[in-house]
Parts: C-alpha cells; structure tokens; sequence
C-alpha cells in the first residue's frame, strides 16, 4: 500500500519529462569551412565508396513496398575504387551534352549487390558512371549511367541507362548533402 502511495506522487513527473534546458545555439566560426567542398574529387569519392553501400541500402529499404507477395529487392555490398579517367558516353544516349559541360567531372565505379530469387542468392555487378561538378557549398551530381552485369562478369552487358534518379545516385547525392553538412567523418 505504501508503494502505491508513492507512486501517485512519483507518477505525475513522468507526464512531465521533457522540461528541458534552452542551449543557445553557439555561433559559426566563418574561419571553419566545410572540409567537404575543400576535399579533391579523388579524396571525396574515396571515402564515398566505403559509405555508399550503406547510403544506398538505406534508399532501398524505404523504397520498398512491403504488402507485396513478391519482394525482390537487392542489397548494395560494395562499392569499388573509383577511376577518375574520362570514358567516352553511348551516343545514341539523349544526354543534353550536361556530361561535356565545363567544370563536369566523371567518376566510374563499380558496385556488388545481392539479390534473392527463390531464396537464392544472385549477385550481379553494376558499372556506374558518376558526373559531379562544384558548386559554390560543395560537389553536386551532374547525371550518372549505369550498365548491368552479371558476377563474375560474363559478357553481355546490358547499355548504358541514365540511373541519375536511381538508388546509388541517390545514396550518392545524400551522402554530399551530409559531407557539406559535416556530418560525415
């Protein structure tokens, strides 16, 4: 009986528990910058590589439609080194010349991914195109294509397509959003 007394009077804190303290926010320093659009292309893109999968399988899961009878979706498991030498694009690919812009840098990757068809595990290869350019807060996507293929590589590989709205691109474009926000270590 006595423990439920004190509860009554213990209780009614809890309906209260966000009484919290006003922090002012503290200033900017304008000496700091932000490391992320100071970085090399090369710097950026590398230390992008070892967060994409994470980034892109993040894109992918809140993509998912979870009342469907079929789910088949895959899950990014590396991204490989980046190459930085510029390769010629399809031209039969309706690109709006974007790619060839000054400034307009090419990035080629390659990522492994797996997927799951009748509880099997299939992995595929893609081969990944990025073109960044920098802006005045940072590196920004330009467009990306990407061409699919199997693991290990069998030819053929299927043509390029522009995936600049796909799941990497965006994995990639929110990992810049958190680099020039300095939330990437």
């Amino acid at each position: 009986m006595i423990a439920c007394n004190c509860w009554l009077f213990i209780s009614p804190g809890f309906h209260y528990s966000a009484y919290a303290k006003n922090i002012p926010p503290k200033p900017v320093n304008p000496k700091i910058s932000n490391s992320c659009s100071e970085q090399s292309l090369e710097t950026l893109t590398t230390q992008l590589m070892l967060d994409l999968p994470s980034y892109t399988n993040r894109v992918i899961q809140r993509a998912r439609i979870l009342n469907r009878s079929v789910d088949t979706f895959s899950y990014i498991l590396v991204a490989g080194k980046p190459e930085f030498e510029p390769l010629p694009l399809n031209p039969s690919i309706d690109n709006g010349d974007k790619y060839n812009a000054e400034g307009v840098k090419q990035v080629f990757f390659t990522t492994l991914e797996r997927t799951y068809i009748h509880k099997k595990p299939v992995e595929l290869q893609e081969f990944h195109r990025l073109f960044l350019t920098k802006t005045n807060i940072g590196w920004t996507v330009v467009m990306m294509f990407t061409q699919d293929g199997s693991y290990p590589v069998k030819p053929p590989i299927a043509p390029p397509r522009n995936s600049s709205n796909g799941a990497i691109a965006q994995g990639v474009k929110l990992w810049l959003r958190d680099c020039q926000a300095g939330s990437v270590r």
